[in-house]
């Protein structure tokens, strides 16, 4: 937990033509488990593989065939409650999710409802501003992912690829404590962050490896406070689930979109049904898929296949001890070592690669100029690129060297800035670039003071308005540093100028 103090982020409101309503927004996230191999086959999970190449007997629902549990999939779920925060629960089991779709072979789907492997748990989403909310997790389960239906390769037939079929996913279920969609996307991008920390998702939504669905439901202001009291449901609205987003900004506009569709419905006299609905960023809108089904509907009952999966404490402590140090603990560690402000440490502990990159490059140095180098320029110069961390031609080593170089006062802050540019367009060792090169920064005073009184000697007038008015000393400045290529030491420029103007 942050050892820092926040406010709650006040929620989302919209006036509709008789009311203001407030926003309740649950999310259930689906987070592919990094695996080699599928939940219950050995059957590969590599993404962009040709169609149905990674399909296994079981996968394919052939007559006889029995899952074996992978337990590496089990040791990534337990992984994932533990970084959350949630109760592990030592015995689980495994149901059947029964309904027909083309790309589910089996015709059913093997899930965990009663008896998820995971339980209640939490994640703090802070939202930059100083405040911060804290998001219940209800339950982590896992369960098979489906196929992908294909309707666009013919105009008269759909195809079916079963690549996906028997993925393991993980199914982590918030509680509404989600208060606005850019809190929904907040949530998401912290999610996703500690999934990749802990290595058990790496969160690719391109790929369709961590998707989203959002319950939404609109309140009047008090309500939400009444369900908090008593944990009751029926103070909030009839919610609506927008399924598979794969993007924070839609799924910030769905939201929106389903939201006052909501109130326009409510203020109307009329009554929200509870149903499935997609989401159209084309029409801006959101549109009804299905009616939204209940367990029963899907007549769930324990998978006779698989027996109850039992694991010991002992191994869910051994996996607890080599969990890796988390986001926000790394943040307050990087506050608190380094000195770095709250932005700065939340930049750097953004992604894990970042967040390595820094600490090696801040090593024996002094921490904020090191954050400075790696947020503004390097990840600046990243940015503009499209890059990320993991592409940068500059290595840490490379750019604690140039830093080095500034805190000796062997160069100066612009001409880093001009070493800087060298390594990372031709790489190479900043101290023997400075060295061939002449970069230099002139640090002999004698020299310094004589390139000033010819510029003093030369300017009478100029040193006249000086002495008037202190400000334009800077002039003065400017012209040292260009007599010298940029070379000179800065500060002993300035103290130079200070003294000569006021003797």
């Amino acid at each position: 937990m942050l050892d820092l103090s926040f406010d709650m982020p006040k929620p989302k409101t919209i006036a509709g033509a008789k009311h203001d309503w407030e926003l309740v927004i649950g999310m259930e996230v689906h987070a592919q488990v990094s695996s080699n191999a599928k939940l219950f086959s050995g059957a590969s999970t590599q993404f962009g593989a040709e169609p149905n190449s990674n399909v296994a007997f079981v996968d394919a629902a052939m007559p006889g065939m029995l899952p074996v549990i992978n337990e590496y999939c089990v040791e990534q779920a337990v992984r994932t409650g533990l970084g959350l925060k949630a109760e592990i629960n030592l015995k689980s089991a495994f149901d059947r999710k029964n309904y027909f779709y083309p790309d589910l072979p089996q015709g059913y789907q093997i899930s965990q409802l009663y008896q998820p492997i995971v339980g209640e748990g939490e994640v703090l989403v802070e939202m930059g501003d100083g405040t911060a909310r804290m998001v219940r997790i209800e339950r982590i389960h896992m369960e098979q992912d489906a196929g992908k239906s294909i309707h666009d390769m013919d105009p008269h037939m759909s195809f079916v690829d079963l690549n996906r079929t028997g993925v393991c996913l993980m199914e982590i279920v918030s509680r509404p404590d989600i208060r606005g969609p850019e809190e929904a996307a907040a949530y998401i991008v912290k999610l996703r962050q500690i999934l990749r920390y802990l290595g058990t998702c790496d969160g690719n939504m391109q790929n369709g490896n961590l998707r989203a669905d959002v319950n939404v439901s609109i309140c009047l202001p008090g309500a939400y406070e009444k369900y908090q009291e008593t944990q009751d449901f029926s103070h909030l609205g009839t919610r609506c689930e927008i399924k598979n987003m794969n993007s924070m900004r839609f799924i910030q506009q769905a939201i929106e979109v389903e939201a006052r569709r909501q109130i326009a419905i409510v203020e109307g006299g009329g009554k929200v049904d509870q149903e499935t609905r997609l989401y159209d960023p084309d029409k801006g809108e959101t549109r009804s898929m299905r009616s939204k089904e209940e367990a029963h509907d899907y007549r769930y009952f324990p998978d006779p296949d698989l027996l109850p999966l039992e694991i010991e404490q002992a191994w869910v402590d051994d996996i607890a001890a080599k969990l890796p140090e988390l986001p926000d603990d790394k943040k307050t560690r990087f506050i608190s070592e380094f000195s770095l402000t709250d932005y700065d440490a939340s930049v750097l502990t953004a992604d894990v690669e970042s967040a390595a990159y820094f600490e090696e490059v801040a090593k024996g140095r002094n921490g904020k100029l090191a954050a400075n180098w790696v947020i503004n320029e390097l990840f600046g110069r990243l940015k503009k690129e499209d890059h990320d961390i993991t592409a940068s031609p500059v290595s840490p080593a490379q750019l604690g060297g140039i830093i080095d170089l500034i805190a000796s006062d062997a160069i100066s802050g612009k001409i880093a800035k001009d070493l800087f540019e060298i390594v990372y367009t031709e790489g190479g060792d900043p101290a023997q670039i400075v060295e061939e090169r002449g970069m230099k920064q002139v640090t002999d005073t004698g020299a310094i003071e004589a390139a000033l009184d010819e510029i003093i000697a030369a300017n009478p007038a100029q040193v006249e308005k000086a002495k008037v008015n202190p400000k334009l000393a800077g002039w003065f400045v400017g012209q040292v540093m260009k007599a010298t290529g940029g070379k000179a030491n800065p500060k002993a420029v300035n103290e130079l100028v200070s003294k000569k103007l006021n003797s």
